[in-house]
């Protein structure tokens, strides 16, 4: 054939406009590329040379080795603190940014209005207007610390050729650092550390719905899988009696989906966080060795920032101060690591640090409540909350002398919160002083006077010798009622009456078994019990197995408390898959997704293991007879309060695992003919979830159900392929709750360490993101992939790759 020559010239023009728009556009592709590369490169720290800055009073060394570990060399502690803050704010400013502003209510000025619920739920703290009294009021020397600290970070933010990356995306400036900033930082930690749900007033809506015998025993602790430190195991709660409730005959519950079910009842929260201890008795070199693995939300950049801090010591001038371990972004302390006599860490200690308090208003003025001995006024706050691209929003906040009215009682009398948080001695920067404590009972001393979230604190030191108490200077004095239910604090004699003294905390020295362990669970009993409270222990599983597993052995060496760390064997979950093993048995030959459930599950590995289904198929079914069991109790209590969610806390296992054993019927959902016909629909479910996920039933191993997801916050808002660049890769982990290696997808350990004080070269510390947020820094994701696969990085930075200088300005020349 032969073209029509009608059309040449009009097809050859259309074929060159093509060619050139193609050209053009890939030129202004290749441009705006070059323009992001040029404007992300901007905002890398400075890592090499040297910077001349106003506020220091001698020169101060900043290295980098292959991770990013930065080594900080200062004349004295406020230089220190100073280096610090501008090293935190070149690499971190946007997380500690993000910080400062969850605590005050105000990432809707920066983010939009999609983080206006966030910051409606915060603002009432007013943490801003606290903050600025609390460093009113804090020892000079504290003040001097984080004013220097402010200081640095605002250099460190100048110091960038170009605002950090993330203001550019969001059209934002960076708002300058303060010393009241670093107060919202720990505030922040206050807020990420407290339960989800507001504890008390669930519990009331319990008791307010079904018989008192029942709730009791509906969240009663499981005395099989506890593990204190100190004290007995719980007693075990009897089964309320037919006559006490009889679902057979109690008129029927509303019906309530497997979604609100499941958001009721929560059961994908996850509980974290490890620390244990072996005396020096233990080992061979006489030291005692200190394991730490704090579970936390994990994102990109991680939360803490690895550091080498050194200084001389005050008190002796030819001596050096040398701390190792991480810092947070936003402080200039060190928050958990060595300063080589000592190693210490944290686990959230779960205590009852907040109380609800009735407000009972006048009848005939709804402005007065009642207070000890007479009336007083409702203080109202009116809360301006910026939003960025839109209307400011505002809030009124209604204040009591107990604190801000946050919720509603069962019987809808206002409740307000008295929490520690709240409180002027919540936060000081008493951590600091842990640098100079040189043998676990000094440390042990100064752990009850440290201004933070109180919290299990463990420490070992190089002479061997372990301990264990809360850290936290706010623990409250109560009288006169009962913290698990709303009370009336206007009775004479009700209420707080003051703070535990320092030497009045429970506290363990030298345990006899030369072992110690906290896992989020109740770590003591009796009269400790009484003072500590409780607000929402892990059910003791994980702890439970890390004592067994530190009594299992007679000698320890770093690398084996390590192994304690990974140990992801399911302990706990063993009687749920043999449960669901003879459930499917007993099903027999019916054929269809039961019967590929029972050949897809017919393997125990007794683990966590990313291959398992038969892990993924118990823990499923677990739920399902968790929800199914607890059902019509649930129901009755929504359809009275259409937001109750079950307390905080694994308080599940006990009721329904006594009710699957002794099988009262009483207790039965009447949908179900007897208990087995419960556990067999609760299969079918397991099975028909399973064959409709991608690739059927055998292909649901647990791994796919927990790989990573560990994100940049921003890297949503972006197209797929720029999203890649910045969230960490995914990967499939092994791991769970109720168990050493606690995993979830954007859920697990934020670094882990295990340190022998006076033996730091046998030390090993790692987190499970970079040292930098920046995606073109060399320490963006460096280090990941060895916590991913559990292997051991030095404590103790390597060879500088990166040495800076700071220099005061005046020396310059």
């Amino acid at each position: 054939m032969t073209a029509n020559p009608a059309h040449a010239t009009p097809r050859a023009a259309w074929r060159r406009w093509l060619g050139w728009s193609g050209a053009a556009l890939l030129t202004l592709l290749a441009a705006a590329c070059a323009a992001a590369w040029l404007l992300l490169a901007g905002s890398r720290p400075r890592l090499d040379g040297q910077q001349a800055l106003s506020g220091l009073a001698a020169p101060v060394t900043v290295t980098r080795d292959a991770l990013g570990v930065a080594g900080i060399t200062a004349r004295n502690r406020i230089d220190l603190a100073y280096a610090l803050g501008f090293v935190h704010a070149q690499e971190r400013f946007f997380q500690m940014d993000l910080l400062r502003r969850d605590a005050a209510g105000e990432l809707s000025a920066l983010l939009g209005p999609a983080a206006l619920p966030a910051d409606e739920a915060h603002r009432p703290y007013r943490f801003r207007a606290l903050a600025g009294r609390i460093v009113a009021g804090l020892p000079p020397d504290q003040r001097d610390l984080l004013e220097a600290y402010a200081r640095g970070v605002n250099a460190g933010l100048n110091a960038l050729e170009v605002r950090p990356w993330e203001y550019l995306l969001l059209r934002q400036t960076p708002r300058p650092w303060t010393p009241a900033d670093t107060i919202l930082v720990v505030d922040a930690m206050y807020l990420d550390l407290a339960t989800p749900h507001f504890n008390a007033p669930q519990r009331a809506r319990l008791y307010a719905t079904l018989p008192k015998p029942l709730v009791d025993f509906l969240l009663a602790p499981d005395p099989r899988w506890e593990a204190p430190l100190q004290g007995l195991s719980a007693t075990p709660a009897p089964v309320p009696a037919a006559s006490v409730f009889d679902l057979r005959r109690a008129p029927p519950a509303p019906a309530v989906t497997t979604a609100a079910l499941r958001t009721a009842l929560r059961q994908d929260a996850v509980l974290g966080s490890n620390s244990f201890a072996v005396a020096g008795t233990l080992t061979e070199s006489g030291a005692a060795i200190v394991a730490n693995d704090m579970h936390l939300p994990l994102r990109v950049p991680n939360i803490w920032f690895r550091a080498q801090l050194r200084y001389p010591d005050p008190a002796d001038r030819a001596r050096w101060i040398t701390l190792d371990g991480v810092t947070l972004p936003g402080a200039p302390v060190l928050v958990a690591g060595t300063n080589g006599a000592i190693a210490w860490g944290f686990t959230d200690s779960y205590g009852k640090w907040r109380d609800w308090v009735r407000v009972l208003r006048d009848p005939a003025d709804p402005h007065l409540y009642r207070v000890p001995g007479g009336w007083a006024r409702l203080r109202t706050h009116r809360e301006i909350i910026d939003v960025a691209g839109g209307e400011p929003v505002a809030i009124d906040v209604r204040d009591t002398i107990w604190g801000p009215i946050m919720a509603h009682d069962a019987d809808g009398t206002p409740l307000a919160m008295d929490w520690i948080a709240l409180h002027r001695r919540a936060v000081n920067l008493d951590l600091a002083r842990l640098e100079t404590a040189r043998s676990a009972p000094q440390a042990l001393a100064l752990a009850p006077t440290l201004g933070m979230p109180p919290q299990n604190f463990i420490v070992g030191d190089a002479q061997g010798r372990i301990g264990w108490t809360i850290a936290g200077n706010a623990i409250p004095l109560r009288r006169g009622f009962d913290p698990m239910l709303p009370a009336d604090f206007s009775r004479p004699g009700v209420g707080w009456t003051g703070w535990l003294a320092p030497q009045d905390y429970p506290r363990i020295l030298d345990p006899p078994g030369g072992r110690l362990w906290t896992a989020n669970n109740r770590v003591v009993g009796g009269a400790w019990l009484t003072l500590l409270g409780n607000g929402g222990y892990d059910l003791g599983a994980r702890a439970q197995q890390i004592r067994d597993d530190l009594l299992s052995r007679q000698r320890f060496a770093p690398r084996d408390l390590l192994a304690i760390q990974l140990d992801d064997r399911a302990l706990f979950m063993r009687h749920w898959y043999l449960l669901l093993r003879d459930t499917l048995t007993a099903a027999g030959a019916r054929g269809g997704n039961l019967a590929e459930l029972t050949r897809a599950s017919d393997r125990w590995s007794g683990r966590a293991g990313i291959d398992s289904v038969s892990y993924r198929a118990a823990r499923a079914f677990r739920a399902a007879v968790i929800e199914a069991t607890l059902a019509p109790f649930v129901a009755r209590v929504q359809a009275r309060y259409p937001s109750f969610a079950w307390p905080s806390g694994d308080t599940r296992e006990y009721a329904v695992w006594t009710l699957l054993t002794q099988r009262q019927a009483w207790l039965l959902d009447p949908r179900y003919p007897d208990w087995n016909a419960l556990l067999l629909d609760a299969a079918r479910k397991v099975a028909d979830e399973f064959a409709a996920a991608p690739g059927g039933i055998a292909a649901q191993s647990w791994g796919r159900r927990n790989a990573t997801r560990i994100d940049q916050p921003l890297a949503a808002a972006l197209p797929a392929p720029l999203r890649a660049l910045l969230d960490q890769p995914r990967r499939e982990l092994p791991g769970d709750s109720n168990m050493p290696r606690v995993q979830a997808p954007a859920f697990g350990a934020s670094e882990r360490f295990g340190i022998m004080p006076g033996h730091l070269r046998e030390s090993y510390l790692h987190m499970p993101g970079g040292q930098s947020d920046n995606p073109l820094s060399p320490y963006y994701l460096a280090g990941w992939r060895a916590w991913a696969e559990g292997k051991p990085t030095p404590l103790l930075p390597g060879p500088a790759q990166h040495t800076l200088r700071l220099l005061p300005a005046a020396r310059q020349h």
